[in-house]
């Protein structure tokens, strides 16, 4: 095991009815608060009014700034960033999933910065303070509630990075899993496949050759991710399985999992980052179409590794090839049996666009110093994915 360094400060509000907590713990921080939400549903499944309600009963004044999409965009957090400076919020709440809650990380650095924001995202400036930021998570995914970056999508050049620093890390994030009941059945599938890409990143791309605590706490998050998803598809309102989704997404991306392996490196993500930036799909949708592509494509590098979660997953027998062979298919028919497009060709993703794809993923694999995936590696990689 690696030298490692686990902090995580994030109070954590966890169960049914804990929305109502929401004004209590933004007030601890200040006495205004930016809004952050995205388009109508929490307006349609009662969480928006849950929220202002408790946001009122502690006497807080609230700016709203709604409108964030889905693989949400530099523009429109530009204008969080103007709305926060002139109405001089002392806090940023954000009622929504990974999206959401980005934008607002990126508005909370953003407010404190005398330079372009998207500074932060290429690693030319720190950041160096920024108002403290709160969640109501809605969408189980991401992490991004317990967890110190934010992903952004630039119009310009389509560049979809992401930025880390403590400053950023939520102080409070509230999760009430019945807040997934209407969660549709494609978000929902596409939230396993998110948290499922964030263990298996970390599992196979790290430093440590021996790591029987880490490769445990994923295999054990991985199934219960897909035991609860199977349950989630055919009741969506079981609390249980709502519960175990949202609290098992949290912890697969929050450092525990990778805590002791050294540098993890996320190749999967960084090319799934130019799929959903080109073509605005939903991200865990675009990670279903990488990630059985790209452990085909490193095969024969993690042949041991892949066998040994083919067995612990699915109970795969055999050789270690024929085992880890068996395991890339059996998870890419779970990601199809969920309702996932599991190809490039099945997304309606042309094969010309292989080398558009590489080349724009190529910008963000220099940005990370991920050396071994040239433009030629990308687009290998990406034809594992057709």
């Amino acid at each position: 095991m690696k030298n490692f360094i686990f902090e995580n400060p994030t109070k954590i509000i966890f169960g049914r009815g804990q929305i109502s907590q929401a004004g209590k713990e933004v007030a601890r921080f200040g006495r205004k608060v930016l809004l952050v939400y995205g388009l109508e549903s929490i307006k349609k499944n009662g969480i928006y009014d849950q929220v202002i309600s408790s946001l009122q009963e502690a006497g807080l004044k609230i700016v709203e700034f709604p409108g964030v999409k889905s693989n949400p965009m530099l523009a429109h957090a530009l204008k969080g960033i103007a709305l926060a400076r002139e109405t001089q919020v002392d806090v940023v709440m954000a009622v929504g999933g990974g999206s959401v809650i980005d934008t607002a990380k990126t508005i909370a650095a953003g407010v404190q910065a005398d330079h372009d924001v998207w500074d932060f995202f290429t690693y030319k400036k720190p950041v160096l303070g920024a108002l403290p930021v709160l969640t109501v998570l809605t969408l189980a995914a991401s992490a991004s509630e317990m967890n110190p970056a934010a992903v952004m999508t630039r119009e310009e050049g389509m560049q979809k990075f992401s930025f880390r620093s403590p400053h950023i890390q939520p102080r409070v994030s509230i999760l009430d899993p019945t807040a997934l009941f209407s969660l549709s059945a494609a978000y929902s599938a596409y939230s396993a496949v998110d948290a499922i890409s964030h263990l298996l990143e970390s599992y196979f791309n790290n430093e440590e050759t021996d790591s029987p605590f880490q490769d445990r706490l994923a295999e054990g998050l991985i199934r219960t991710i897909m035991e609860s998803t199977e349950i989630i598809l055919q009741e969506p309102a079981n609390y249980n399985a709502r519960a175990n989704m949202m609290w098992a997404t949290t912890w697969a991306f929050n450092g525990l999992p990778a805590a002791g392996l050294g540098r993890v490196t996320l190749p999967v993500h960084m090319i799934e980052h130019s799929i959903s930036a080109i073509y605005d799909i939903a991200h865990g949708a675009g990670l279903a179409l990488v990630l059985p592509g790209w452990m085909r494509y490193t095969f024969e590098k993690n042949v041991r590794k892949l066998a040994w979660l083919a067995r612990e997953i699915f109970r795969s027998e055999g050789s270690d090839e024929n085992a880890a062979a068996e395991g890339i298919g059996k998870m890419k028919d779970w990601f199809a049996s969920i309702g996932c497009s599991t190809s490039l060709t099945d997304a309606g993703i042309p094969e010309n666009d292989i080398d558009k794809i590489a080349e724009n993923a190529f910008v963000l694999a220099q940005t990370w110093q991920l050396p071994d995936y040239t433009r030629d590696v990308i687009a290998e990689v990406l034809r594992h994915c057709r």
